[in-house]
């Protein structure tokens, strides 16, 4: 193992033999170069880690750098392991690190099978397959940038929802890359890239709309216009403030009578329970049960199994077409119904707990605002406006009851504008009552503008 300053000459000269052999460098100590039988010339370190482990990675091979651009590299590595660092670790990780299409492998079997439901699992290998990998598969985890994923969404703008639901779910997956230490912690590529507005918007269902709705729902249960188990689902519907998925898999043995609750053991935000009111209990109490059949709404033609999405949102559909309402589907019932929770004024908590929506923002995007509720507002404004004008009102009210307190303050009449106003000299639509515009005053009261120079004439007859 010879010891010789390594230069370009002493490389050059270098010969292959029938065994490889080493050329330390004498000015950087760990700095060498090796020579294979078969001839090729690579530079490497040696050093020994802090744990006391020895390492010796290759650096590059002659001809592909220079002398002096490996014996710069080594001193950098060198200088490393004085830190703490392990170069050939990181180097050996980075070769090995998982790519993206790895990376999407575990995320479905060790996150989204055992936590999501099986629809969210569907979803995201459908987004996986046709999306993600295509585009990203081939990279390494650690290499993903921003404008990768960026590039990605904007060539899905002409399919802005699908865009934003493939960055919801490359999103997660980068989250749990930096648990499980594929990724440094807050380096996820998808963070401030910003999602596509989703137009699409649920339409409230008025009062006029909902008196129209169920007085067809009581004479179809009469007439025997609609099946039962339908019109029982959406009256439950309403009343659980639920979605359709829970009202259409509701089994008997979670409904309990005796302490008027009803408990979901899963649902889309996991187990929820609720609480039975009078009409309820009513509808449940006198609801049409089949033998052996295990679900409050079953199916017409198949009673044990549930009542199928298609057959309740094509009854939903065709109850809107006879009453004449226009089409919302059956996620307006739960819009309608989250609304009036929010306007019977409970704690927005408690209302939470009616919906079982697990942030106040999501619940917030279910209330609608009514027209009669903001109606009811302004006119609370324009009293309490009167009344600070007029200093005077009749009986003391509680705050309770500002939208229905009665004032006395006085209301004028509104002043009609006169067409012209004409004092002998100007006429002018401009003027009114004692007002001149300041081209049409001659006295004291012709103040300069601001920004302009003072006439003279002006500044005499102030002064007189």
């Amino acid at each position: 193992m010879a010891k010789i300053k390594l230069t370009k000459t002493a490389v050059d000269a270098a010969t292959f033999g029938a065994k490889e052999y080493e050329l330390r460098d004498t000015v950087v100590p760990g700095f060498l170069l090796k020579v294979t039988p078969a001839g090729r010339k690579i530079f490497m370190v040696q050093y020994r880690t802090n744990a006391g482990e020895r390492r010796k990675p290759a650096i590059g091979r002659f001809g592909e750098l220079t002398v002096e651009q490996a014996r710069s590299i080594a001193q950098d590595w060198l200088a490393d392991v004085r830190k703490g660092k392990d170069p050939s670790a990181e180097k050996t990780a980075a070769r090995d690190a998982p790519s993206v299409k790895e990376l999407c492998t575990k995320f479905m079997e060790d996150y989204s099978r055992p936590k999501n439901r099986p629809r969210t699992v569907e979803s995201n290998q459908g987004y996986i397959d046709r999306h993600i990998i295509p585009k990203l598969g081939a990279l390494k985890v650690r290499a993903v940038t921003r404008s990768d994923v960026s590039s990605l969404v904007t060539r899905m703008k002409n399919t802005p929802v699908t865009a934003n639901r493939v960055l919801s779910c490359l999103r997660k997956m980068f989250n749990m890359a930096e648990v499980w230490g594929f990724r440094d912690d807050g380096t996820n590529p998808c963070r401030h890239i910003p999602k596509y507005p989703e137009s699409g918007k649920t339409r409230l269902i008025t009062d006029d709309e909902m008196a129209r709705l169920f007085d067809y729902l009581e004479r179809a249960d009469l007439e025997g216009l609609e099946h039962p188990f339908l019109t029982l689902g959406i009256r439950l519907q309403f009343a659980f403030a639920a979605r359709m998925s829970e009202i259409i898999s509701m089994e008997w043995k979670w409904v309990d009578f005796v302490n008027r609750r009803v408990v979901w053991p899963d649902s889309k935000t996991g187990e929820i329970s609720k609480p039975m009111s009078e009409d309820v209990f009513g509808l449940l109490s006198n609801a049409p049960r089949l033998e052996g059949s295990p679900y409050v709404v079953p199916s017409i033609f198949k009673p044990e199994r549930p009542m199928s999405q298609n057959t309740y949102s094509a009854g939903w559909k065709r109850i809107l077409e006879r009453v004449e309402i226009p089409h919302v589907g059956t996620h307006g019932i739960r819009h309608r119904a989250t609304t009036e929770i929010a306007n019977s004024g409970v704690p927005v908590k408690v209302g939470m707990q009616l919906t079982a929506h697990k942030t106040v923002t999501q619940f917030m995007r279910y209330v609608h605002t009514e027209d009669d509720p903001v109606r009811a507002a302004a006119e609370t404004v324009a009293s309490r406006r009167r009344v600070v004008l007029s200093g005077q009102r009749t009986t003391p009210q509680p705050a309770d009851n500002l939208a229905t307190a009665q004032f006395t303050a006085p209301l004028k009449a509104p002043v009609a504008k006169p067409a012209g106003f004409d004092d002998g000299r100007y006429r002018s639509n401009t003027k009114l009552g004692n007002y001149r515009p300041f081209r049409h005053r001659s006295g004291a009261n012709r103040a300069a503008p601001p920004g302009t120079k003072h006439n003279g004439k002006a500044r005499l007859v102030a002064a007189e």
